[in-house]
């Protein structure tokens, strides 16, 4: 078992000849356990007794033990090319999915049963802001983001499209925070700021998931951090709270909220460490993120069964 602790890092950030600096940071992440996984090249999903590892065409089940279960695979010349993250909520895995490196660039929620591991629904965003990377839900809204890329992308048929995968010029400065209404209806977004859009490099935001605490935790393509995320109190740009050194690269990440506190990640194997015959791994975590109490509806505000006047814009 892994106690390797993690102490969060917030250094000084040198914006417009302003200097900022982020609240001492306290959070801890520790590792405590780590699987052979093949299928997680791309994300992870939990819930109380299974995580569910995903690959571009795969989502495969497993014990919290490590102990394979079962896998659900679509097939090369079928509908599903890029899945990019899970979210495990009410017996279903939700899952990001994109066309990824083509033109034009759509995006679609695939939702699973996580009992049977049949696909059960599919929600088609179209084009929209981007490449649909990770969803979450949280107080009452669903949230994701939508990547853009500095990496060329390519044309229907394979080439190179000369171009950014992106919706316009720029490159992943593009990359938007999403809030969606019940029917996947854009509500608000956010850009990221340049602090973390330059270590993204070529790529952008990969995975994100709300812990235990109310916050949102985002991570990047490549980099072993998690960034937790504070929203602006006025305008567009997301802000970073604290940034934990995580053992991780980058990818799809997910609270687990059967277990506050624990928190699964991926490990993409290196060419090297293929060439050594090791794989993917499934990373296991502990923190001391406290859980905020859940806020309860308050009778008055409830009309006719609709929590709508329950929600709160998340502001932490």
């Amino acid at each position: 078992m892994y106690m390797r602790f993690l102490k969060s890092v917030a250094p000084l950030c040198l914006l417009g000849g302003l200097v900022s600096t982020a609240a001492l940071a306290e959070t801890s992440i520790w590792q405590t356990d780590e699987f052979n996984i093949p299928e997680a090249n791309q994300g992870v999903g939990v819930d109380e007794d299974h995580f569910y590892a995903v690959d571009n065409r795969t989502i495969a089940k497993y014990r919290k033990s490590g102990d394979y279960v079962t896998a659900w695979e679509g097939d090369s010349d079928g509908p599903i090319i890029h899945l990019d993250s899970a979210a495990v909520i009410d017996g279903k895995i939700y899952c990001s999915h994109s066309n990824y490196r083509y033109l034009p660039m759509t995006s679609s929620i695939e939702v699973w049963d996580a009992e049977t591991m049949e696909h059960i629904e599919s929600h088609s965003l179209g084009i929209q802001l981007g490449s649909l990377t990770w969803l979450d839900r949280h107080g009452g809204y669903w949230w994701g983001t939508f990547a853009n890329y500095n990496k060329e992308a390519k044309l229907p048929d394979g080439s190179p499209a000369g171009i950014p995968y992106a919706i316009r010029a720029g490159g992943n400065i593009n990359t938007t925070l999403v809030k969606f209404d019940e029917d996947w209806g854009v509500l608000e977004s956010w850009i990221f700021p340049m602090e973390l859009l330059e270590k993204f490099e070529r790529m952008s935001n990969s995975g994100g998931s709300w812990g235990p605490d109310g916050n949102l935790y985002i991570t990047g393509h490549d980099l072993p951090e998690i960034y937790r995320i504070r929203f602006p109190d006025a305008g567009s740009i997301l802000e970073v709270a604290e940034t934990v050194p995580l053992n991780i690269r980058g990818q799809g990440v997910a609270w687990d909220h059967s277990q506050p506190g624990t928190l699964y990640g991926i490990l993409r194997a290196t060419d090297e460490e293929e060439e050594q015959g090791m794989t993917n791994r499934v990373v296991v975590f502990g923190s001391d993120v406290p859980q905020k109490e859940e806020q309860k509806c308050r009778p008055r505000y409830k009309k006719d069964g609709d929590d709508n006047e329950c929600r709160r814009r998340e502001k932490d």
